[in-house]
């Protein structure tokens, strides 16, 4: 059994839902569907997912909702209208996205939760109707009923491990299943959204449950690719990668595929098949376990990310201050701050951040927590950061891939900030400012490709 998630580009509209079912009724074996809510159709066009957003905030601030309500249900009711779906059997959608402002929500974020969650739940559903109505033997699966179970964290929630005991109570027959992505239900029955793109996660939550041979992850493009194609021209193709390669790559920028998505798959051993919507013959690009993986090339990607912010500390004597990083730790942790990475020397530290979770308020009270707690000689905040990563299991034991990284970048005047390398060699991040990020990538993809 295979379970198989579309993106929302792959559900964008009824041509597009035409794939979608050539695709799933094509191989028996493609029994569990995950849906995206509907993407874009053409590049002006927007997300229902951002129309759900905007629905929300129009009813958070008393403002008519009808218009947004009318032009969300248009788009599920053009993707009916392909194939001639009975009008009456949408009367449950136009409902349902009115009812959505009726309910009582624990508070305005579990109120977002709830609307954006519909993008995904309206996909599913009328994906079911109109397998159905061509004949194809279908049933919508609400995650309430399958028992995926999430944390209380309304917009950022985390699977928790009774969904997999739960799971393994779910009967089901010959039929195609198909499931919302995105969220989940809470111990309180509240609806509770992943982080954006958190269909994947779904769908790697399902294969795992369900014990499937494999995750295939449909989207739009052919497979992924060492480099960004916006910034190097035609960049080589990844066939195969492994596990930690794509959650390295996935973490530091690459977009194809969410990188909380590959630890369900790690810990049941899904293989995971990246594939292309509008070509689904080709192979895309198979991510599998380490063990069974012969690197081909040194670097399998190049990515870099500009959304981070970093904290400069020097203190002489540093590195003989027992407890100082604790120190640093319980400021964070009060501050409800976590930290990326720090790396440091004998009199220095860098603390890098994700800038989401900043505001110039806390940014402050940081900063004045440590100078009380650790009085530095300097500190220091980097809004210009960027990081770059270089990720390959070739790398592993191979001499001179640091030398070759050096050189590609300082030939072109680029200044490197940090150096970091973990110990399991797969993997070298460097930080650099933002303005040199995109050109540092093109440079080390032209050293190594």
């Amino acid at each position: 059994m295979k379970v198989v998630k579309f993106g929302g580009s792959s559900l964008a509209n009824g041509e597009q839902f035409k794939k979608v079912i050539q695709i799933v009724t094509s191989d028996p074996s493609r029994q569990v569907i995950i849906t995206s809510a509907p993407g874009k159709r053409f590049a002006e066009d927007t997300k229902v997912t951002d129309l759900l957003i905007a629905y929300a905030e129009h009813f958070l601030d008393y403002e008519d909702t009808s218009a947004i309500q009318a032009v969300i249900f248009s788009r599920y009711q053009e993707i009916a209208q392909t194939f001639e779906l009975p009008a009456d059997q949408l009367v449950w959608l136009k409902k349902e996205l009115r009812k959505l402002q009726e309910k009582t929500y624990p508070n305005a974020a579990y109120l977002l939760a709830a609307f954006k969650a519909h993008g995904e739940y309206f996909n599913a559903r009328l994906l079911t109707l109109i397998l159905n109505h061509l004949g194809v033997p279908a049933r919508f699966v609400d995650p309430r009923e399958i028992g995926l179970l999430v944390t209380s964290d309304p917009n950022n929630a985390s699977v928790l491990p009774d969904t997999y005991e739960n799971f393994e109570k779910f009967k089901y027959g010959s039929e195609k299943l198909i499931l919302p992505g995105f969220f989940g239900v809470t111990a309180e029955g509240e609806i509770a959204t992943f982080s954006r793109g958190g269909s994947d996660i779904t769908g790697a939550i399902v294969a795992r449950g369900l014990h499937a041979e494999l995750y295939e992850n449909f989207t739009d493009v052919d497979a992924i690719y060492a480099a960004n194609p916006r910034l190097v021209k035609n960049p080589y193709a990844i066939t195969k990668m492994t596990y930690r390669e794509m959650r390295e790559l996935s973490y530091a920028g690459f977009s194809v595929f969410h990188d909380e998505a590959i630890v369900p798959a790690i810990e049941g051993r899904v293989k995971i098949n990246v594939k292309n919507t509008n070509h689904p013959d080709r192979p895309g690009t198979m991510i599998i376990p380490y063990q069974e993986f012969t690197p081909l090339t040194r670097v399998t990607g190049i990515t870099s990310s500009k959304h981070f912010a970093a904290l400069y500390l020097h203190k002489f004597l540093l590195n003989k201050g027992a407890g100082l990083t604790l120190k640093i730790l319980n400021i964070l942790y009060k501050h409800g701050i976590s930290y990326e990475h720090m790396p440091s020397g004998i009199d220095d530290l860098t603390i890098i951040f994700d800038k989401s979770q900043l505001t110039a308020e806390k940014k402050q009270a940081v900063s004045r927590d440590i100078r009380a707690a650790l009085r530095p000689d300097e500190l220091s905040w980097i809004d210009d950061y960027a990081l770059i990563m270089i990720v390959g299991e070739g790398m592993h034991n191979r001499i001179g891939i640091m030398k070759d990284i050096i050189l590609a970048i300082s030939d072109h005047n680029i200044n490197i900030h940090m150096i970091n390398q973990g110990a399991s060699e797969i993997s070298i991040m460097l930080g650099t400012k933002s303005a040199d990020a995109d050109r540092a990538v093109k440079y080390i993809y032209e050293a190594f490709f």
